[in-house]
């Protein structure tokens, strides 16, 4: 079971559902649909993953099947304890849970190792004492066959007593490996002897120093399929030329029923990068704050930001589940964003203040004025915001030199404050070098919100009090990159975007110093906002999740047209 939405519109009939429907109509899955979703810990996962979870765990849901979350630690170097939790966490935010159960490629370890012993014996694997430059020219490359090792030849016995030897540490880093023994001049190169175990002497994370010798990926992966009864293991694309040596090991190897691996297009995500290495880069250059900035790719990042886990399921399944890899766009996910935040409450703020003097306010004079939490829901009911002769605009509201068709404020010009009155601007303060500090207005009192008065003006702005308001840091985000395939270009770092992150000090109505972290609001005009999850004073600090409208959408549109033609 998950907690996956019910609001979520039915999963299309993608070819994979369509295989598993097949499979399961023609009675092949005598113990039910099993996957597992499998990732390494070490890093956090990024928006790409969230495509696989959704679908590893959504077609057991939708089947009765189960789902486990496996760990894929066989490499000690990079692995953290941290990188797992932050996986856990991350998988159970976006609404799902291991109904199979939480496993780890270590639990395994010692099967792992007998089946390795199994191949040596049965002559499929062997132990390559070569350097890992001349195992790679051995190799040979994609026109050119590859060559057999001097050590391809080792008896059994031979290879056995290296091997166990290896496991008790007797060697030192790359003096060994454990090869499969397929086929040197094989087309497909992961099948020219692929390395199966190498020596490493590095402290496991869950087996300490137990080990000396660990597993590569492709072997460890395929055995645990096999030995969790997994019935359809789900892979993005760069592992179909991998399905080969996956089949070649499920052939060697004991087991009840045979796994199908079933490959499917990754998720890229214009404006993003999410291979770990640049992932990690960007943490470890400085280019961000860590793994959870509100500007990576990241699932805890996006959390950060604040985007509702129920807007990514529903960006998967609009993206859906293809065989072609290509590149969507952002406006897609952040209009998957808007469309789940369509409900969250309005408030006032601003973000760049420009003083307002209301002149013919009385001084200390506080007006309540009803404002609506929601102009299309009114069950949301209503709030009380107060009105004084001092008030927060937004900067840029005000132009000194406006041109025609400039409706907000202006010299002379009038405007309506939101749920109040319409103001005039009377006169313009600046101070010694020339900027605008202050503008003086008058209010029309026969024009409030909701009064008698008809009449009407184009513009309405928003604002604050000044003597009520709180004072806000807001951090408003834009996309880490200037290029919509950064990851094409040789310097990608070159693309990072200077002005991915603005922090302005602005000015909030009283309702939100109780707004709860994970919780979104809409600050009129200006986008939707939640409170940064790290503040750890009384400080308050939003994160914009997303604007109100997507200005990138016709520039983007065009330049992907261009990448996903080439492609």
């Amino acid at each position: 079971m998950t907690d996956a939405p019910s609001d979520d519109a039915a999963a299309p009939r993608d070819f994979i559902r369509q295989i598993i429907a097949d499979d399961l109509a023609a009675e092949r899955l005598p113990h039910g649909l099993v996957t597992r979703f499998p990732p390494e810990p070490n890093g956090f996962l990024h928006i790409g993953h969230a495509l696989s979870i959704s679908l590893n765990f959504g077609v057991t849901d939708e089947n009765g099947g189960q789902t486990y979350l496996r760990f894929d630690d066989t490499n000690p170097v990079k692995e953290r304890q941290e990188f797992a939790d932050a996986i856990g966490d991350d998988v159970r935010w976006l609404g799902y849970h291991w109904s199979a159960g939480l496993t780890h490629a270590s639990d395994y370890f010692e099967r792992l190792y007998e089946a390795a012993v199994t191949l040596i014996e049965r002559g499929d694997a062997y132990v390559d004492s070569l350097s890992a430059e001349d195992i790679r020219a051995y190799r040979g490359t994609l026109t050119e066959t590859g060559k057999d090792s001097p050590h391809r030849s080792r008896s059994v016995e031979e290879n056995l007593d290296l091997f166990r030897r290896m496991r008790a540490g007797e060697f030192g880093d790359g003096e060994h490996v454990l090869r499969a023994k397929i086929d040197m001049a094989s087309p497909n190169i992961n099948l020219r002897d692929p390395t199966l175990y190498r020596i490493r002497h590095a402290s496991h994370q869950r087996t300490g120093d137990a080990w000396s010798i660990y597993p590569m990926y492709d072997f460890a992966h395929t055995l645990c399929d096999i030995f969790e009864g997994i019935t359809h293991s789900l892979c993005t694309l760069e592992f179909e030329d991998h399905r080969p040596l996956y089949e070649w090991l499920v052939e060697r190897i004991p087991h009840e029923y045979p796994p199908r691996q079933i490959e499917f297009s990754r998720l890229a995500v214009a404006y993003m990068v999410t291979s770990k290495r640049r992932l990690s880069a960007l943490v470890e250059e400085g280019h961000v704050t860590g793994w959870d900035d509100p500007r990576m790719p990241t699932l805890a990042g996006l959390r950060r930001r604040g985007y509702p886990a129920e807007a990514l399921r529903r960006f998967c399944h609009q993206v859906g589940i293809t065989k072609k890899d290509k590149l969507i766009e952002l406006g897609m996910l952040e209009a998957a964003v808007r469309d789940t935040l369509g409900s969250a409450p309005r408030r006032l703020a601003v973000v760049d203040p420009l003083k307002v003097t209301l002149t013919n306010v009385p001084e200390g004079d506080t007006e309540w004025l009803e404002a609506s939490n929601h102009p299309n829901e009114p069950e949301q009911g209503t709030r009380k915001v107060p009105l004084t002769r001092t008030v927060w605009i937004e900067r840029d509201d005000f132009l000194e030199e406006a041109p025609r068709k400039f409706f907000r404020l202006k010299p002379g010009g009038e405007v309506r404050l939101r749920y109040a009155y319409i103001i005039r601007c009377d006169e313009v303060v600046k101070d010694d070098n020339g900027n605008v500090v202050e503008l003086k207005c008058s209010v029309d009192m026969d024009t409030r919100s909701g009064g008698a008065s008809d009449r009407k003006v184009k513009g309405t702005i928003h604002w604050v009090s000044a003597e009520h308001s709180l004072p806000a840091t807001i951090n408003l985000y834009d996309r880490l990159f200037r290029e919509a395939e950064p990851a094409r270009l040789e310097n990608w770092q070159a693309a990072i975007n200077p002005d991915s992150l603005t922090v302005r000090q602005g000015w909030v109505e009283p309702a939100l110093a109780d707004v709860a972290v994970g919780d979104a609001v809409q600050f009129e005009r200006l986008g939707y906002f939640t409170p940064d999850t790290t503040t750890t004073d009384d400080a308050i600090v939003f994160n914009r999740v997303v604007t109100l409208r997507d200005s990138w959408a016709k520039l983007e549109r065009e330049a992907l047209a261009g990448i996903n033609a080439e492609a």
